[in-house]
């Protein structure tokens, strides 16, 4: 059982078909979150408010109760406009989806990738539909997203029929940078953010030791990438981690931009019960240091990032009308 399964789930990692079909009930991740414990992110005053109602925020500017700074998130609501976002629903369902684990679906455009053995090679990636173009257009305007080169972008499903959901995990920092970049499309969702104590080899940690930070903690960017005597892991670190649960509400078609602290320093999941019906998240990622400009990985990191400048029409590439079907 431990093997992938035909749902596309393996180990650990569950949905509701493999646990009542396949038997796969007794592997899934037993996630016990206090709810005494949370607080919910307002993007309109950037505060944490307690409560585990992603719906809180809508009460601002008349919160009530405790509230908590919560620092590294930045939120864009209506980043797509009603057309916009059905336009790309329709053009990304006409790209062949892969299954993936936890009930969901992929498409994903970016570079192999070996995290065992912290290798990259171009493979198949030769840039991203054409029809996303306008989001990456987009991110120049977002002054906190200056200098982003995407150079990974997939697009994930989540199905409530399935039991969808994504465990907590911080991504790798090895090779994806500080930066996280997520829309939000067809539905509200939440990102559960969890404090780490673990291991700093889990997830590559240490290797954010040795970068310079890209956003500075007043949120500019570090143009001249110059750490100011602290690394990109320790210039977010918290002075004391609390005992809290931070929820950050995915209102749709919103951006959502996580870095600092709540990158490197907490666990982000999707619950499976935040899943209410079909939800479509475009994720975004850029490299490392080591992978830019001056870094000791800057051949390979030049040769993706300007493959990551090409974009393809989706209804040449693939048959409309065999994925229609």
């Amino acid at each position: 059982m431990t093997i992938p399964r035909p749902c596309g789930c393996k180990g650990c990692r569950t949905c509701l078909i493999c646990e009542t079909q396949f038997g796969a009930e007794k592997l899934k991740l037993q996630l016990t979150l206090d709810q005494t414990k949370g607080y919910v992110y307002c993007p309109l005053c950037n505060k944490a408010w307690e409560g585990w109602d992603v719906d809180l925020y809508k009460q601002h500017p008349h919160h009530t109760g405790k509230s908590i700074d919560y620092p590294g998130v930045f939120i864009l609501l209506d980043f797509l406009s009603e057309n916009e976002e059905s336009e790309l629903m329709k053009n990304l369902d006409e790209i062949t989806w892969d299954i993936s684990q936890s009930g969901r679906r992929k498409q994903n455009f970016g570079p192999k990738t070996n995290f065992k053995k912290r290798k990259i090679v171009p493979g198949k990636f030769d840039g991203f539909p054409a029809c996303t173009k306008f989001i990456q257009d987009r991110f120049e305007s977002i002054d906190i997203l200056k200098g982003y080169e995407t150079i990974e972008q997939c697009s994930l499903e989540y199905d409530p029929s399935k039991g969808a959901s994504i465990d907590p995990h911080i991504d790798d920092c090895w090779i994806w940078g500080e930066r996280i970049v997520t829309v939000n499309c067809l539905s509200d969702s939440v990102l559960t953010m969890t404090t780490y104590s673990g291991d700093i080899s889990k997830y590559n940690l240490q290797d954010a030791a040795e970068y310079c930070p890209v956003v500075l903690t007043d949120g500019s960017i570090n143009t001249k990438y110059k750490s100011k005597d602290k690394s990109a892991l320790q210039i977010c670190e918290p002075v004391s981690k609390p005992d809290v649960i931070v929820r950050i509400p995915m209102p749709r078609r919103s951006l959502l931009v996580i870095y600092g602290e709540p990158r490197y320093h907490w666990e982000h999941c999707v619950l499976r019960e935040d899943i209410t019906s079909r939800r479509v998240c475009v994720a975004y990622r850029e490299f490392t240091p080591p992978y830019m400009t001056n870094g000791r990985h800057e051949e390979i990191g030049r040769t993706v990032r300007d493959l990551g400048k090409n974009f393809w029409d989706h209804t040449t590439k693939y048959n409309v009308e065999e994925v229609k079907e």
